[in-house]
């Protein structure tokens, strides 16, 4: 597994972070996120799933992504082995390290973090991707935008009465890639508050 390591300073943690489905490690979304939380002190590993090292579009079969999910946890052990990691992603980086916590068998994790979780397909709230999730023993953060069509922060809100130790940071009137209303001025100030509010719910877990 090819990690791309970003750190900055004395790191307090490591987080494995997975890109979406649609768009890899070295996106702008993927490399601004890990050089955000590097400079906050999390020091964050990304990699690319096989298809999209491949170059193909559309993503692997759910074992093939959690495959190579575990050998990303097992790398960043060996390179990270003295920072508390946590693990998460975008969108479906984000629900594959959820189905590798619930499974178990990956080792200590301290929390996993959601970029927006895809709790069902757009317009198919029916079709949900949560069954699995009160499995998850570790602390959870869902950061999820209020008009998010893959799940509203409204949604996760309902759902964390389920869960063991779930937390939702909610972007006010942001979509599913953060966007919000209001035009250029307001999307940096919402990106750094999404990774202030990560940074911030790291720090508690590992500091008590």
């Amino acid at each position: 597994m090819d990690l791309k390591v970003y750190s900055s300073g004395a790191p307090f943690a490591a987080l494995v972070l997975a890109h979406g489905a649609g768009a890899g490690q070295l996106s702008q979304f993927m490399v601004r996120a890990a050089q955000e939380l590097a400079t906050r002190g999390i020091t964050t590993a990304t990699f690319d799933f096989p298809y999209m090292s491949a170059r193909r579009s559309v993503p692997d079969r759910p074992p093939v992504l959690e495959s190579a999910w575990c050998a990303a946890i097992d790398d960043a052990r060996q390179q990270l082995a003295r920072l508390p990691l946590f693990i998460g992603g975008k969108s479906m980086g984000g629900r594959m390290a959820s189905h590798v916590a619930a499974r178990g068998g990956i080792g200590p994790v301290a929390g996993l973090v959601f970029l927006g979780y895809p709790l069902h397909p757009p317009g198919k709230p029916e079709q949900r991707r949560d069954a699995h999730l009160p499995a998850i023993a570790e602390p959870m953060l869902f950061v999820q935008g209020g008009r998010d069509t893959f799940g509203t922060a409204t949604e996760i809100a309902a759902l964390l009465p389920s869960l063991k130790r779930a937390t939702l940071h909610e972007i006010a009137g942001g979509d599913h890639s953060f966007r919000v209303p209001g035009g250029k001025a307001k999307q940096e100030p919402a990106f750094q508050d999404v990774m202030n509010a990560v940074a911030a719910w790291a720090q508690a877990i590992v500091h008590g």
